[in-house]
């Protein structure tokens, strides 16, 4: 997963980027926590890299602490698709007390990125706890969240919670290899009364951190549409001593220069809208001040200019396209008879891939440039609406832990799994409780953390709003 809400640069002011010499604050204590540190280290030291590890491995491990504390094996179900062995996925239920009450879906994806043992400080493949950080492949992006709702389940049939609609849990395996395969998407086409649910609660916001200080808590509402485009140009080409001004180089090179050029339109949708009304008053000064006048009808372009500024921003305001790899030639000492080049976007939702290609010929403008999709399309659909359904048991819950902190909603600028739920009709929402640092903490690179103090109190977190949002006491 990208976790990417926003305004990397911007907050950069607030936050502290590393682990400085000052330890973090204690973590707390909550029930169960030393069981919670056995599941989630369980997890962590199972590889599901798509490489070498196997999601079905850490699948099973999930559901024999579901099946030891009560599960029946009817309300557990290990999910292998056709010829991939290794790639599995658990599909739990924790049944509720009203039938006609629509379930909540707990997702996560137990796969993780690929990590090199000698590129690391430490082996990525061993929870390492040090300097209050757990240090890990997967400490965060996505087992935190895996391990959490698992334990949340666990914690429930220990009690004898009764919800008054049905839990279902998903942990599934592809989510950061799409190309390959993908979990998510293949129970949405394969199990899809399985996944019904009115709503999924998933990964794709946390919190932010000044140094020890919470600034804010966030709740993601929709996410822009990955899409690549190949631009391709092809020439008879001919003997480089003899040059040409119709040079498929120098056609393809015009082009992305116009795209790099180019501003897709700026739309607020609700999801933006709220996140500066309500970053506003946290940032202050001139960025703060301009997403105040952003707010207006029609909103000013010259509000729209200034907060572009930050990339993160501009990103989350507009589809945003840009050449990420190119290639052309086949001899030093020949004209080109090929160039193309890959442009990656990233689509507002409720924005069709189509019109993003049309948008991109017209701007190119150039019939000697052939535009495709690369890949499968990304499914499209709105953001899902932020109600006082999904906000108040969102909020509640943070007053209880900390008070003050306010919830602020955002669109994410990159992609989840929630894509295929949202599009497939179940609305998903980031919310995890877990905060961190502003440079991401590792999270696809290198000696990837989460704060030990973070990640129980996300544990706690999702265990009481869920809860909440089940019908159950807080």
């Amino acid at each position: 997963m990208i976790r990417m809400l926003a305004a990397t640069a911007a907050l950069a002011v607030l936050c502290v980027s590393v682990a400085s010499a000052q330890p973090p604050a204690p973590p707390p204590t909550f029930p169960g926590q030393a069981e919670f540190h056995d599941l989630y280290k369980e997890l962590i030291e199972t590889n599901t890299t798509v490489s070498a590890g196997s999601c079905t491995v850490a699948a099973s491990a999930m559901a024999a602490r579901l099946k030891a504390v009560g599960y029946p094996d009817a309300d557990l179900q290990l999910l292998i698709p056709p010829g991939r062995p290794k790639d599995g996925n658990l599909l739990a239920v924790l049944h509720g007390s009203d039938p006609k009450a629509k379930p909540i879906l707990l997702l996560a994806h137990i796969d993780v990125v690929e990590a090199r043992r000698e590129d690391w400080v430490r082996d990525p493949f061993k929870l390492v706890e040090e300097g209050g950080y757990f240090y890990a492949r997967g400490a965060s992006d996505d087992k935190a969240m895996a391990a959490s709702f698992t334990d949340a389940m666990v914690r429930y049939r220990k009690e004898g919670f009764r919800p008054r609609r049905d839990i279902k849990l998903a942990l599934t395996c592809g989510e950061e290899t799409p190309d390959t395969f993908n979990g998510a998407h293949w129970l949405m086409t394969t199990h899809r009364a399985e996944m019904e649910a009115a709503f999924a609660l998933n990964e794709g916001a946390g919190g932010r951190l000044d140094g020890d200080k919470r600034v804010y808590l966030g709740i993601q509402a929709g996410e822009k549409v990955y899409q690549d485009y190949t631009l391709e140009v092809t020439n008879p080409g001919g003997h480089s001593s003899r040059p040409v001004r119709d040079n498929a180089i120098y056609h393809l090179a015009t082009g992305l220069s116009k795209i790099g050029l180019y501003d897709f339109p700026a739309h607020l949708n609700e999801a933006t809208r709220l996140h500066f009304e309500r970053m506003g008053p946290i940032l202050g000064g001139e960025l703060g001040g301009q997403m105040k006048l952003a707010l207006a009808q029609p909103t000013p372009a010259s509000a729209i200019a200034e907060i572009a500024r930050d990339p993160g921003y501009n990103s989350m305001m507009r589809t945003t396209c840009v050449a990420t790899m190119v290639s052309a030639g086949h001899a030093l000492n020949a004209l080109p008879q090929r160039a193309t080049a890959n442009v990656n976007c990233r689509i507002l939702p409720g924005e069709a891939p189509e019109a993003v290609m049309a948008t991109l010929a017209r701007v190119v403008d150039d019939p000697a440039i052939t535009i495709r999709m690369a890949g499968e399309k990304s499914p499209v659909s709105p953001p899902p609406p932020l109600t006082r359904e999904i906000t108040g048991p969102a909020e509640a819950v943070a007053k209880q832990l900390w008070s003050g902190v306010p919830l602020v909603p955002a669109m994410s600028t990159g992609a989840t799994d929630g894509r295929f739920l949202t599009a497939g009709g179940v609305p998903t929402y980031g919310l995890s409780g877990m905060f961190g640092e502003s440079d991401g903490g590792g999270v696809h690179g290198l000696n990837e953390r989460i704060r030990v103090r973070s990640l129980y109190e996300g544990r706690e977190y999702l265990y009481r709003v869920v809860k909440l949002y089940a019908g159950g006491g807080g």
